[in-house]
C-alpha cells in the first residue's frame, strides 16, 4: 500500500553478473516482458545462469501500493540481494493493472492479472528451464494478492510456499477496523462491504484456506496503522485450525514496512522457511 518501504533494498546491495544461456538462447535477464495486452501487464525476469527444468525453483514477487499504486521497481534494487540469499531461484517480478478513480481497473483486475502472470510463467517452463516449485512473495496489497492467488487459484500450479509481508486477509474486517484502509478499499473494489459484500468475501484470502493450502510465512508489524496485526493473526489461526504449516513473525515496534535490522532478519527467516518448505 502507499506507505510500503522497498524492503528488499535493505537486504543486500551486491551486484550480480548476468550471462546468456546459450543452450536455450534465452537471456538471463529480461525487463518489461509483456504477459498481456495492457501496458501495466509487464514483468521483469531474472533467470540463474545454471538452471534446470527439474530443479530450478521459482520466486514470483508482487509489489504493494493499495491496489492502485506501486510498481515492480519497488523491488528492483533488492533483486541482487535476493539472488544471493536464494541462489538458484528464478525470479519473476510482476506488475499488474492498477485501480484508479472513475471505476478504472477495479478489483478483481489485479487478481486476474496475477493469475495471468502465473499462467504465463508456468506455460513457459521449458523455455525458461524452470521447475514447478513456485513460491509467491508479496508485500501489503501484494501480500494479499500472493495469498489470494496461492489459496484460491491452485491451477495450473499450487505454490510450495507463500511469503506474506503484512497483507490484508479479510477485506470486510479490514474495512471495519482500519480507517486508512477504509479510504483505499472502496476505490479498489468499487464499493463497500455493504454495497458489494460478495466481492469483499470472494477477494479475501482467509476464505480459501483448506487443509491443502500452501505453507505460509506471515510477517507483521505491531504498530501497523494500515493493516492491523489482527489481519495476520486471523490468518495464522485459520491456518492452524486447518493444519497448514505456517510461521508468524511479529515485530512489535514496526509499522507498515520496516528497515534494518528487522528487514535483514525477515529475509534470513524467509530463507530458512523455504529451506524446509521448498527444499
Amino acid at each position: 500500500m502507499k506507505k510500503l518501504l522497498p524492503l528488499l533494498m535493505l537486504v543486500m546491495t551486491a551486484a550480480s553478473c548476468v550471462k546468456d544461456n546459450d543452450s536455450k538462447n534465452v537471456p538471463d535477464t529480461q525487463i518489461n516482458v509483456s504477459y498481456g495486452s495492457h501496458a501495466q501487464q509487464k514483468m521483469d525476469i531474472y533467470l540463474p545462469p545454471q538452471r534446470s527444468s527439474s530443479t530450478t525453483k521459482v520466486l514470483v514477487m508482487i509489489h504493494g501500493g493499495g491496489w492502485s499504486g506501486g510498481d515492480k521497481s519497488d523491488f528492483t534494487a533488492g533483486i541482487a540481494g535476493v539472488q544471493q540469499l536464494l541462489p538458484g531461484y528464478a525470479i519473476f517480478n510482476i506488475n499488474y493493472r492498477l485501480a484508479a478513480t472513475g471505476n478504472v481497473n477495479p478489483f478483481p483486475a489485479q487478481e486476474q492479472d496475477v493469475k495471468a502472470a502465473i499462467e504465463y510463467i508456468y506455460n513457459r517452463r521449458e523455455q525458461f528451464q524452470i521447475s514447478e516449485k513456485f513460491v509467491y512473495l508479496g508485500a501489503s496489497a501484494g501480500g494479499h494478492l500472493a495469498l489470494l492467488q496461492g489459496y484460491k487459484h491452485t491451477s495450473p500450479v499450487r505454490p510450495k510456499a507463500i511469503i506474506d509481508f503484512f497483507g490484508p486477509t479479510d477485506l470486510t474486517a479490514l474495512y471495519n477496523n482500519s480507517a486508512l484502509a477504509a479510504l483505499l478499499l472502496p476505490q479498489a473494489l468499487g464499493g463497500t462491504p455493504t454495497s458489494n459484500p460478495t466481492l469483499y468475501q470472494s477477494s479475501s484470502p482467509i476464505n480459501y484456506v483448506t487443509a491443502q493450502s500452501s505453507a505460509t510465512m506471515i510477517l507483521q508489524g505491531g504498530i501497523d496503522d494500515l493493516v492491523p496485526p489482527s489481519q495476520s493473526t486471523a490468518l495464522r489461526d485459520r491456518l492452524n485450525t486447518a493444519g497448514v504449516a505456517n510461521q508468524y513473525v511479529f515485530y512489535p515496534n514496526e509499522g507498515h514496512g520496516w528497515g534494518d535490522p528487522s528487514a535483514t532478519d525477515s529475509y534470513l527467516k524467509i530463507a530458512a522457511f523455504l529451506q524446509i518448505h521448498n527444499p
